[in-house]
């Protein structure tokens, strides 16, 4: 927005900083004009006392140095921002006139000696990024804590709370399956297994399927006795030699899966980690397995009840956010904030992983001075082109004004001291 924005806008509205400065730049002005009119009074007396004696002369020759060197500086001073008592002079109110080529100066000097590639690399490889923030995340005051987490925690509950949850869960279901439909998983899952079968990564779930196996014939001994019993012929039955066969069966059974648990080259396992090896190699390269694996994917994918527990996911995932952000006290002083100290203290000590760190913040920095550094000069330029002349003028007046009035004491004080000196030689010769 152009224009000159007003008083009461809170664009417009300084600071505390910016006020105090103000303040003590209109008391400067005030000072150095009381400067030059003390002057003039002096100037005035003096002339009126000249011939009462010679040294009211100096005195008169000061007072009217003084006053032109103070007028010229008033005038000069004052030519930066506006006209001299309003008259259009030529070559006054300078900063006015020329806002647009002092936009553009201020925004090529940021740019050639802030945002260049390499004064950010040279910058950046002086700071160590990691161990401060090391520092920062170990050594955790009570006040840096609430600087960080006072407007991040109420944005971030807001915006939790503003989402809509189904449609963000279904937005966000949708992307997953998307992805998924994207990739073929079969090979994947064929050299996850073959990778672990390499590191013996399997014998575990071997093991497990061995002992889940010896459970459940455990669980249904009586239902195996009845099929080996049913199976007997009636000579077996009337002379019970049905039941010491179903014993028989059993334990023979038991002593297996002991045998395979307990020996690692057991044939049997030996063939399970075959059948493995094959299966893996299967999910890799044949066509036909590949296909079902595909089709048993996107059936899972379209199954509603996946959408139902995805949401059942996403809504208990963003009330533990929303509860975390309203309570990060008891977060800090949780599992989070030992994580964050343990962070910390790594950070802080590793010299290698500092070296990493800020080799990345320092090739991040430079991409973004190279790769949004129009951008951000540009921003500059063009928020001090849509200033006012008015804006711009107040701006840097409130900004450097203090000095510009001792100018104009210091031009008044000079100015005394030269006409003195000139009165002084005019008089010895």
């Amino acid at each position: 927005m152009t224009g000159k924005l007003s008083d009461n806008t809170p664009a417009s509205r300084p600071a505390n900083g910016p006020l105090v400065e103000t303040d003590r730049a209109r008391r400067m002005r005030i000072t150095a004009t009381l400067m030059l009119v003390a002057m003039a009074g002096l100037f005035a007396l003096a002339h009126s006392q000249e011939d009462v004696h010679p040294a009211w002369g100096y005195v008169m020759a000061f007072a009217e140095a003084a006053m032109v060197g103070g007028l010229a500086d008033w005038f000069a001073v004052t030519a930066l921002f506006r006209h001299p008592l309003g008259i259009p002079i030529p070559h006054t109110a300078i900063i006015p006139k020329n806002k647009d080529r002092i936009a553009d100066t201020m925004a090529g000097f940021l740019r050639r000696n802030f945002l260049t590639p390499h004064v950010v690399a040279r910058r950046m490889r002086d700071m160590n990024v990691a161990k401060s923030a090391g520092n920062f995340l170990v050594d955790q005051r009570e006040g840096d804590l609430g600087r960080v987490r006072a407007g991040a925690v109420e944005l971030l509950v807001e915006l939790l709370e503003s989402l809509d949850p189904e449609r963000l869960g279904n937005q966000v279901c949708a992307g997953l399956a998307r992805q998924a439909e994207r990739i073929e998983v079969s090979p994947l899952l064929g050299k996850m297994l073959e990778t672990s079968m390499a590191d013996n990564r399997h014998r575990p779930l071997i093991d497990g399927m061995v002992r889940w196996a010896g459970l459940t014939l455990e669980d249904n001994e009586d239902m195996v006795r009845d099929m080996i019993q049913q199976r007997a012929n009636a000579l077996l039955r009337w002379t019970g030699l049905d039941e010491r066969l179903s014993n028989s069966v059993l334990d023979g059974l038991y002593k297996l899966l002991v045998e395979i648990l307990v020996d690692p080259e057991h044939p049997l396992r030996n063939k399970a980690e075959e059948g493995l090896a094959k299966f893996a190699q299967d999910l890799q390269h044949d066509p036909q397995l590949r296909a079902k694996v595909e089709r048993a994917k996107a059936d899972l994918l379209a199954n509603p009840a996946l959408a139902e527990w995805w949401m059942g996911v996403w809504e208990r995932l963003r009330h533990s956010l929303i509860d975390m952000a309203r309570n990060p006290d008891a977060a800090m002083q949780g599992q989070l904030g030992s994580s964050i100290r343990e962070l910390g203290e790594t950070l802080r000590n590793d010299p290698a992983l500092q070296l990493q760190v800020n080799r990345l913040a320092r090739r991040t920095a430079v991409g973004v001075a190279q790769r949004y550094g129009e951008q951000i000069v540009r921003l500059v330029s063009d928020t001090v082109k849509g200033w006012d002349a008015q804006t711009i003028t107040d701006r840097v007046e409130g900004a450097v004004g203090r000095d510009l009035q001792f100018i104009r004491i210091n031009g008044t004080l000079v100015g005394g001291l030269v006409g003195v000196t000139l009165h002084a030689i005019v008089q010895v010769i």
